[in-house]
């Protein structure tokens, strides 16, 4: 059975580059979400294996969603995307609870590293 994930990012395209790569590789995609909140919504409701979450959002931002998430669930992996700059917020987010992260611009073989990496280390 492949891996579920849960992608959030307000940006459609994002969205899509990540699914593309994803599905590409097999791994099943629980839902799509564009803010926080949805996230962590669909976290409930689906619990995936993986959330992608971007930081900056609407609504709810990835780092208020990561805590509201880990709060649900302490299991919770969870990968951030930022953008190149974006030091103290990812450092906000692995401190909230984030296993690891990407930077934009995706490149496939970043995303599927950080991926593989969260994926085996979680616990059974």
């Amino acid at each position: 059975m492949s891996a579920r994930v849960l992608i959030v990012d307000d940006t459609a395209f994002m969205r899509r580059m990540l699914r593309d790569i994803l599905v590409k590789e097999s791994f099943e995609i629980a839902g799509e979400a564009k803010t926080g909140r949805e996230a962590v919504e669909l976290y409930r409701r689906t619990r995936p294996d993986l959330v992608i979450m971007d930081i900056t959002m609407p609504e709810m931002d990835g780092i208020a969603a990561v805590r509201e998430i880990v709060g649900l669930d302490a299991q919770a992996q969870i990968i951030m995307c930022s953008a190149l700059g974006q030091d103290e917020p990812i450092l906000q987010a692995l401190e909230a609870g984030a296993r690891d992260f990407v930077v934009k611009p995706f490149l496939p073989a970043k995303v599927l590293e950080a991926v593989g990496k969260v994926l085996e280390a979680r616990p059974y």
